[in-house]
């Protein structure tokens, strides 16, 4: 299985619209952050976890060739606001891009993107096939198991496939969910900053998440820019513990 970080940045991404600091005016790329999303090749399928503002520059950057699925994690803009530009691959393909979200981020889907759902279809919108997520699923036989926690009080979905889990913005969780995330080989978590904040985790709240669940190898996504440089903060974490960034590749 192969996971491709097409963005490890938060909200606003990094660098932040007008600000300064030396995270935002850094000249090492692995500053530069676009919004949190991953593409997954395992078994012969193209999946890709959230679809923000940047989806169309992700696309291209990491020339992703076609998309079996998308797996919505929630419905705030930075995780769904992209997704008009699957139509790319509605011409190329002849077909809708299935989305796998739940019974409420549909209905948000619907609200945002309420032109692809009308009943008077223009030509060229994009084509969108509304799976409802809930529980544990296959998709063309592989085994997707969902994860269930809270971004404060909002429900989000997170993903374990074979060995791996994508858990972003995730500030509480319980342990029955927990239980789903033993003997990993890699986790990917959110971590906004090293600061507390009311619906993220942050970096020690992450640190002790990820001491508690011991996969083999943990990876920080949904940053800020309040986390500092990523050279330095990479310095100060445990052995099996790094700060994802843009365009990076694992394998399992």
């Amino acid at each position: 299985m192969k996971t491709t970080f097409l963005g490890t940045g938060t909200s606003q991404g990094i660098p932040v619209i007008t600000c300064t600091c030396n995270v935002c005016t850094s000249s090492d790329r692995k500053d530069n952050r676009l919004r949190s999303s991953v593409w997954i090749e395992t078994d012969g399928l193209n999946i890709v976890i959230d679809a923000g503002p940047d989806f169309r520059q992700q696309m291209l950057r990491a020339s992703v060739p076609d998309i079996d699925a998308i797996f919505i994690t929630h419905e705030h803009k930075d995780h769904i606001a992209g997704l008009d530009d699957v139509r790319a691959y509605n011409f190329k393909h002849k077909k809708p891009i299935d989305i796998y979200a739940t019974p409420q981020v549909q209905e948000a889907l619907k609200r945002e993107f309420a032109y692809v759902f009308s009943d008077n279809k223009y030509p060229g919108l994009p084509q969108m096939n509304l799976i409802t997520l809930d529980s544990d699923f296959e998709l063309k036989n592989l085994p997707i198991t969902v994860i269930d926690y809270l971004h404060y009080l909002l429900p989000v979905k997170g993903f374990r496939i074979n060995n791996m889990a994508y858990l972003t913005d995730i500030k509480s969780i319980e342990k029955k969910e927990k239980n789903k995330l033993e003997n990993l080989d890699i986790l990917i978590l959110s971590a906004l900053r090293k600061g507390e904040h009311l619906s993220h985790l942050s970096l020690d709240e992450a640190l002790e998440l990820i001491e508690e669940l011991n996969p083999k190898k943990a990876y920080l996504t949904h940053l800020s820019h309040l986390m500092g440089l990523h050279e330095e903060v990479s310095k100060e974490l445990p052995p099996n513990v790094f700060i994802a960034y843009d365009g990076l590749v694992l394998e399992n």
